[in-house]
């Protein structure tokens, strides 16, 4: 009898572990895993790790961004502010020119060596216009164009040739590396 109820214990013992389906064994196989849901909560905190990493790097990229858009606007600003320093500080020479040239209209009752003087003094300044990219625009009696060219007034053309063309020119007009920076004002024959 004792044979019989220890029978019974075993297989009420492996009854129990068949209802239960639980795998006690590491070494036999069974339909649950211990470590299963070991491998699913692992599997999310990688996946949260990944997350705030992503996160993270998001936010770094997003500053990084809004310090170079600041960095950006500065340079801009600075840049705007000396863009023609280059320039002013070219024509300062000119400027000396004229002072000394002042002074000796002031001084000087000779009219040809005063006209000398102030002719060296504007080509001077035309030159150093011209060093910066400055050009004069060509208009008289070229054909008229609404995007180079202001009319001021319309006066009856002096030959059948200049209608519709600049006969007098009012004020110049000038390139800036060859961009209109300023439109010539003209008299146009009609």
């Amino acid at each position: 009898m004792a044979e019989t109820d220890m029978e019974e214990k075993q297989n009420g013992i492996r009854g129990t572990e068949a209802a239960m389906d639980i795998n006690t064994d590491e070494n036999q196989h069974g339909t649950t895993h211990l470590n299963e849901p070991v491998e699913e909560e692992s599997a999310q905190e990688k996946l949260k790790e990944e997350l705030a990493e992503a996160n993270d790097r998001y936010l770094r990229k997003v500053a990084e961004f809004e310090n170079f858009k600041r960095r950006n606007a500065k340079e801009r600003i600075e840049l705007i502010q000396t863009a023609g320093r280059e320039v002013i500080t070219d024509l300062l020479v000119v400027l000396d020119d004229c002072d000394r040239a002042q002074k000796q209209l002031e001084n000087n009752s000779d009219s040809d060596a005063v006209k000398e003087g102030v002719m060296l003094v504007f080509n001077k300044l035309r030159a150093t216009l011209q060093s910066k990219g400055v050009k004069v625009m060509e208009t008289i009696g070229q054909e008229f164009n609404p995007d180079l060219h202001e009319a001021i007034t319309e006066i009856p053309a002096p030959s059948e040739e200049m209608k519709g063309k600049v006969i007098d020119e009012v004020t110049r007009g000038y390139y800036l590396n060859d961009k209109i920076i300023r439109h010539a004002k003209v008299v146009v024959g009609k």
